[in-house]
């Protein structure tokens, strides 16, 4: 390959300048920053720690080049280096669950606002759970509540699992692989879901970082993009407490129909919480 870069050690500031070039060619945002980001990862230390450092070491450069190959071909940051970070988390993360992301972040604020009692303590139950990011958020926001995360993916109940004790919240939650929450009657005071919201045909035009290396069956909201929130409403009203609060995350332009499919199931649509996009991202509805 013409611009590749040869695996024969050579200074850091080379080395960045020739990833840099690579990564935007390939259309990579921020590609300066991605380049630090892959050698930081390579040389086990943080982009601060980068400074303190001149050349990497043969094994560390040969991890840097194979992993800058992957971020070439678009495969996600967070996915090469194995975790992420989300609220106040470190979260790992695996291709068999979404990448947790900034805007959903918009759901833990909207859940403090509405849920100011910080002692509560509540009874959770996170739908889609993946990373488990919105639960344990939340679990570290409220010290005395007690959560419950499902996922139809094993790979991702078990993920989720593992980041409880990654943050030393696994004492006050489980995680379940079960469709939506069929092994569950409740009552749960909060309701936390992030759930596939992508119309069928709009996935094909997503980033190719998302739709070749995220999980489909995360993001496919069927033909109209509704079909979660359709199960959502018809479950949640016999799993929410009598004055609980769901919090559910929403896509573009679903800040009409969805209100309106849990109206129809009898939940009262108290706020649409935009983002920092101005994205209506947060729906909270009461029972």
């Amino acid at each position: 390959m013409k611009d590749a870069i040869t695996p024969a050690p050579t200074n850091l500031r080379q080395l960045l300048y020739d990833a840099t070039t690579r990564l935007r060619h390939a259309g990579i945002e921020a590609p300066q920053r991605e380049a630090r980001l892959l050698a930081a990862h390579a040389a086990n230390t943080d982009l601060a720690g980068l400074l303190r450092i001149d050349a990497l070491s043969d094994a560390a450069h040969t991890l840097f080049l194979r992993n800058l190959q992957r971020r070439v071909n678009h495969e996600p940051m967070a996915y090469i280096t194995g975790h992420t970070g989300f609220w106040s988390l470190d979260l790992m993360v695996s291709p068999h669950t979404l990448i947790p992301r900034a805007d959903t972040e918009t759901l833990i604020e909207a859940t403090l606002d509405h849920l100011p009692d910080r002692s509560s303590g509540l009874r959770v139950l996170d739908i889609g759970t993946g990373t488990g990011c919105l639960l344990l958020s939340v679990l570290a926001e409220y010290p005395d509540a007690y959560g419950i995360g499902t996922d139809l993916a094993p790979q991702a109940a078990r993920l989720a699992a593992d980041n409880a004790v990654r943050n030393g919240l696994d004492t006050r939650c489980a995680t379940l692989c079960c469709n939506w929450a069929d092994a569950l009657v409740g009552p749960f005071d909060l309701i936390l879901s992030n759930p596939p919201y992508i119309p069928r045909g709009d996935l094909a035009g997503l980033m190719p970082d998302v739709v070749k290396y995220e999980p489909a069956r995360a993001l496919d909201g069927g033909a109209d993009g509704l079909v979660a929130y359709r199960a959502l409403a018809t479950v949640l009203p016999g799993l929410l407490a009598t004055g609980g609060i769901a919090v559910m995350e929403l896509g573009i332009g679903q800040d009409a129909s969805v209100p309106d499919l849990m109206r129809a199931a009898g939940l009262a649509v108290l706020e649409i919480r935009p983002d920092l996009g101005g994205i209506g991202r947060a729906l909270i509805v009461k029972k």
